[in-house]
């Protein structure tokens, strides 16, 4: 992913499908095939760079990182040979605790951490993402303070913007009352095609960042990138298991 300011973002894999099934991610509906290794996460970031310089990591891509976390981490502290420092590192979560539990007590250097939290209480959070029945966000969010508490770093929070299911102004009083204005930054993510549901409508996103920004909670909105190739946030999935379904 390029952007202005010169940066480059690579978006890598953690697992070869995702055993979540989160309802608005089309990785959620594949079949789940196993964890990548170490080496099989860094050859994605040695794919890019050999096309231009990379600076910027997310494991954002397919699977938990959590459930694989001893690869993942391996893959991460190996990215600076890459010229991607930890500072520019970020892994993402739904809310594994076991393994973010690890990550807040283990994890020294200062890799960023990112919650997919997308609802800002437990029963519509439960009816999106089935891992909130057993990790309900009272416990997720209390690591991600401890992980601030101990490391001094904001978390990012995920939010995709669903149109007429948690994109309320009211949802949005909810999330501003939820999350600690120094603790979290919330990155507002117009949702991509999927088929599962509809994309929140301009107006209702800013309306739902207005009332963030007055609450004094730091929020920004996500570029969309990738989505004419089926490959944006949400959408990476096999066609041909699409089309075998």
């Amino acid at each position: 992913m390029r952007y202005r300011d010169g940066r480059r973002s690579i978006c890598v894999s953690s697992q070869s499908g995702c055993p979540l099934t989160c309802t608005f991610c089309a990785t959620g509906a594949m079949r789940f095939g196993r964890n990548l290794t170490a080496s099989e996460i860094l050859d994605q970031a040695l794919h890019f760079r050999r096309i231009e310089a990379v600076d910027h990591c997310v494991f954002m891509g397919m699977g938990e990182p959590m459930l694989s976390l001893d690869n993942v981490l391996e893959a991460a502290r190996r990215l600076p040979d890459l010229g991607i420092t930890h500072r520019r590192t970020t892994i993402s979560t739904v809310g594994w605790l076991p393994g973010l539990t690890r990550f807040v007590d283990e994890v020294e250097e200062p890799i960023r951490l990112a919650l997919s939290l997308h609802a800002p209480e437990d029963a519509l959070r439960s009816g999106l993402m089935p891992v909130n029945e057993r990790y309900p966000l009272a416990e997720v969010l209390a690591e991600c303070r401890r992980y601030f508490a101990l490391r001094r770093r904001k978390v990012f929070v995920e939010y995709v913007m669903l149109a007429g299911v948690n994109d309320r102004v009211e949802q949005a009083r909810q999330l501003a009352e939820l999350l600690d204005r120094r603790v979290f930054k919330v990155n507002l993510i117009p949702y991509n095609p999927t088929g599962a549901f509809d994309g929140s409508s301009r107006r209702a996103i800013d309306a739902f960042k207005a009332v963030l920004d007055r609450a004094g909670v730091p929020a920004t909105v996500r570029l969309t990138r990738g989505r004419d190739i089926e490959a944006a946030c949400g959408q990476l999935a096999a066609s041909r298991d699409a089309a075998a379904a």
